[in-house]
């Protein structure tokens, strides 16, 4: 995945698929943790709470990733994999994909519903505005006044950004950094007098 991953930027939908009288409907949300996929869900069950099922998948995480599928009900791996799938071909973390159903009174066969759960996926994420952001894990750093112009070179030569600053006696910060820079970048800062890597 490199030193970027790609999101979704904002929550778009529904897309629209219909199937011999079944309706699905298809929503994504940007998310950074399962208490966000547990929200988005409760939302979209109680704004369709007269649907049959409401199945979903999301990917988290940047480095790490967390996966999860949930057919709701219907046949194993005809709603929730198919789904995921479709995330996963977009590249896409950080990204929930719910597909609500309308049951039309006929059965689709395990293969019209893999074709319908991953068309409504595929339809609402080629909509969703998608944006590349930068991977950065956060470090705490604290430093002598005094050698407050060093760490400053360091952090403009590696375009570090500042995420927090503040202290009484000595300067405490909380730095973003880029995984693939974290080892030269620490090495750097240890040669300052003084510095601490919290």
């Amino acid at each position: 995945m490199g030193d970027t991953y790609k999101t979704v930027l904002e929550p778009s939908g529904p897309s629209i698929f219909k199937d011999r009288g079944s309706k699905f409907l298809g929503y994504v949300f940007p998310v950074e943790s399962e208490v966000e996929v547990k929200r988005h869900l409760a939302a979209i069950k109680r704004k369709y709470h007269d649907a049959r099922h409401w199945c979903y998948a999301y990917r988290l995480g940047k480095v790490q990733l967390v996966e999860r599928a949930n057919d709701d009900g219907e046949p194993a791996h005809s709603a929730g994999i198919p789904i995921l799938n479709q995330i996963k071909k977009a590249g896409l973390t950080d990204t929930l994909v719910i597909v609500v159903r309308y049951f039309g009174g006929v059965k689709l066969g395990v293969g019209g519903l893999i074709r319908a759960y991953r068309t409504a996926a595929k339809e609402v994420l080629d909509n969703a505005k998608i944006e590349e952001k930068e991977i950065r894990e956060a470090i705490r750093i604290r430093f002598p006044y005094a050698v407050m112009n060093d760490v400053m070179r360091v952090l403009k030569k590696y375009q570090i950004p500042i995420i927090q600053r503040g202290g009484d006696t000595e300067m405490e910060m909380a730095v973003g950094i880029k995984p693939g820079e974290k080892e030269n970048f620490l090495k750097q800062l240890s040669l300052l007098k003084g510095m601490k890597i919290l």
